[in-house]
């Protein structure tokens, strides 16, 4: 099965821009990277090439859950597969906001997403130097999961934090410390309020 063949499962057979992106970086990888090292066989590999094609393109929504039934793997298996392919290749996909509102069933929370994501960047970048702003960079895909957690407590709605971590390939350490910052600048969009302390942790005098 090849890569138009496995495209045309995917329903992205008329996105031939991206079949042949996809191409191109399995051909780089046979180059840079030895596919079994990383436990990555002909039939993965060509998936992840057109998993990290499609994400350049906003109108293309990856159907996340037949990429892992083509696979074979599971999705942890199949995410880590992903990052190990995405750097040795020097690549990074994007972490489409209306995909984690689907994947999550939380579609309604995209724009509070997008504008709490404008928000933090622009306050950021008002906090450093000139001299820095020109290389802040917001691209990593961390800084739109942590977003996208925030709004989602905000609005009561629960969501698994260690699966959204595991999609965006950062650690727990690194997601604490965005969701830290970005509460800090954005506590008006983003924040939510402090929990009552329960009478009997506050000491009496």
């Amino acid at each position: 099965m090849d890569i138009s063949d496995i495209a045309k499962k995917l329903g992205l057979s008329d996105s031939k821009h991206i079949i042949q992106k996809a191409a191109e970086l399995s051909r780089l990888c046979d180059i840079r990277l030895d596919s079994s090292a990383i436990g990555v066989g002909e039939i993965c590999k060509a998936i992840i090439c057109l998993e990290i094609a499609a994400s350049g393109w906003e109108e293309v929504i990856f159907d996340h859950p037949t990429v892992i039934k083509l696979s074979g793997m599971s999705e942890k298996a199949h995410n880590r597969s992903l990052n190990s392919m995405e750097n040795g290749l020097g690549v990074k996909t994007k972490l489409d906001i209306r995909e984690l509102g689907i994947k999550f069933g939380c579609v309604r929370l995209i724009p509070f997403v997008q504008k709490g994501l404008s928000l933090y960047k622009d306050r950021f970048l008002a906090a450093l130097p000139a001299s820095r702003r020109t290389s802040a960079d917001f691209t990593r895909p961390v800084f739109t999961a942590v977003a996208f957690y925030l709004c989602a407590k905000k609005h009561k709605l629960k969501i698994d934090k260690l699966k959204l971590i595991e999609d965006c390939g950062t650690s727990e350490s690194e997601f604490f410390s965005v969701s830290t910052s970005m509460k800090d600048l954005c506590h008006d969009v983003l924040g939510i309020l402090k929990e009552k302390k329960d009478p009997k942790d506050v000491k009496g005098n």
